[in-house]
């Protein structure tokens, strides 16, 4: 009887690319840099508030441990510098073609456009030395203004430094709202103060956002006239 030889065939071997690889199919995380660190500062700090401000928060914010941002900054308060110079730089800067009182104007409003912008952290940034280049060459641009007017060093640098009082006060105001302020006590009620009070409450009707421009000028146009720029 012949012998019957069995052949077996050889198993077909299915393969598949790496691009099928579940692994490639995650998203990739955004490189840490600079730029995104100051991004994302501002915006958690827009969250939370400056006092919940962290590097660990941050870090979660970012996908990444706290130790990774220490590469870029030394330190939370190298963030917070960087960040005041972020913000200072982005500020437009008036024509040095106009008059020193439309500069001055100029300079006062995108202070104010900028409390409202960033509510969290202007009143940081208000009491924040602005002691690097940056800080430093704005303040040199908005004292040029009273030079320009013909005012003496003294002269100036009052006008400055009341300039400052200011429109500080009026961008705090204007931002994080004289309402908002920290107080652990009960305010009276409006009909209270009405009957106890009528003009301190006379001062709210006109204490509104509806009434900021109007107040501002008012302040702003005899601080110039002051001066001698208007």
């Amino acid at each position: 009887m012949a012998n019957k030889t069995t052949i077996r065939q050889k198993p077909t071997i299915t393969t598949r690319t790496r691009t099928g690889d579940s692994n490639d199919a995650r998203p990739r995380r955004t490189a840490l840099s600079r730029d995104r660190i100051e991004v994302e500062s501002l915006a958690l700090i827009e969250e939370v508030g400056i006092d919940e401000f962290s590097t660990r928060k941050l870090g979660q914010r970012l996908g990444c441990e706290a130790m990774s941002i220490y590469h870029y900054f030394p330190s939370k308060a190298h963030i917070m510098d960087a960040l005041a110079d972020r913000l200072l730089a982005a500020m437009p800067t008036p024509d040095p073609g106009l008059s020193p009182a439309m500069r001055l104007r100029g300079f006062a409003q995108n202070w104010r456009t900028l409390a409202v912008e960033r509510p969290r952290i202007f009143p940081w940034l208000s009491l924040h030395r602005r002691n690097s280049e940056i800080g430093t060459r704005m303040d040199d641009e908005i004292v040029a203004c009273f030079y320009d007017a013909g005012l003496s060093p003294e002269r100036a640098s009052l006008g400055f430094r009341v300039l400052g009082y200011y429109v500080q006060g009026a961008a705090l105001d204007e931002g994080s709202g004289y309402a908002n302020g920290t107080s652990s006590l009960r305010p009276l009620p409006a009909a209270e103060v009405a009957a106890h009070f009528p003009r301190v409450a006379t001062i709210a009707r006109y204490s509104d956002q509806a009434h900021f421009d109007t107040m501002f000028e008012l302040g702003f146009t005899a601080l110039l006239r002051e001066f001698g720029l208007e």
